[in-house]
């Protein structure tokens, strides 16, 4: 439950910093911001959320569901477009892999080569 209640007050501090401060970033990820430097600053301890994160990781998929549902109401819509939406999804799904692998690849001979060296 302290868990749980931390990884609440982080985003509620960050939607409360983006809607107060007018910063030009959602408030969970402002949260998730302050929550990653509290975490290095060692002022909250790993301890306290590592079970509420893990069951909130392993439960994620119900965290969907009302996106799922919510574009049943824009079937219509998603009908009428299918082969822009398709290609612009395989397009940018085959550019993500590209542009991971290449840099991967980069990433893994530049520390190949800092070691033998």
């Amino acid at each position: 439950m302290l868990g749980f209640a931390i990884l609440l007050s982080f985003n509620l501090i960050g939607i409360w910093m983006q809607l107060s401060l007018h910063v030009p970033l959602p408030g969970n990820v402002i949260g998730l911001i302050l929550f990653t430097i509290c975490l290095f600053a060692k002022w909250i301890k790993l301890a306290w959320v590592e079970s509420t994160a893990s069951w909130l990781t392993g439960h994620m998929m119900l965290f969907f569901i009302p996106f799922v549902v919510g574009t049943m109401a824009f079937f219509p819509l998603i009908a009428s477009n299918w082969l822009s939406i398709g290609i612009s999804l395989i397009g940018s799904s085959l550019a993500v892999l590209l542009i991971t692998g290449f840099l991967t690849s980069k990433l893994q001979r530049k520390s190949t080569d800092g070691e033998s060296s």
